[in-house]
């Protein structure tokens, strides 16, 4: 079983945005990263900006029996109600991921609607907190 690794708006960019807040590692990067983290377990590893593209591989998820989601839906986090719905259908664990603690930002960024459907929730690791959700994803679903 798939584990599906969505990146929101603007995380395209990483590397090169705020790189005081988000750090100097790409997300090319952090797909190798997460692959290693994964071992042979298979992900589908993808980005968009657009939120309806999100939705679609939430759906894309649903329909494959997907072993689990981990979503970093950055700005989308704060508003996004179709999100929102579409990973409150999915039935097995969700891992929510910011690169920053949100908690620690501007108030905008301190309350996450996807909190509401994560299983858990990882923020403020950098970069470096995706290999690490990719191994609390798995651990999740050994236990299942």
């Amino acid at each position: 079983m798939t584990i599906y690794i969505l990146n929101g708006p603007n995380l395209n960019r990483l590397g090169k945005r705020e790189p005081d807040i988000y750090g100097s590692t790409t997300l090319a990067e952090i797909e190798i990263w997460s692959r290693q983290a994964a071992g042979d377990h298979p992900i589908e590893f993808r980005q968009s900006n657009a939120e309806y593209q999100l939705v679609d591989w939430i759906h894309e998820a649903i329909d494959v029996s997907a072993a689990g989601i981990i979503i970093n839906p950055a700005g989308l986090s704060f508003n996004s109600i179709p999100v929102l719905d579409a990973l409150k259908m999915f039935p097995r664990p969700i891992i929510e991921l910011h690169i920053s603690n949100i908690h620690r930002r501007e108030d905008i960024y301190q309350k996450s609607l996807m909190s509401r459907a994560a299983t858990a929730v990882i923020a403020g690791l950098g970069a470096k907190g995706y290999p690490i959700a990719v191994r609390a994803l798995l651990d999740m679903v050994k236990s299942r």
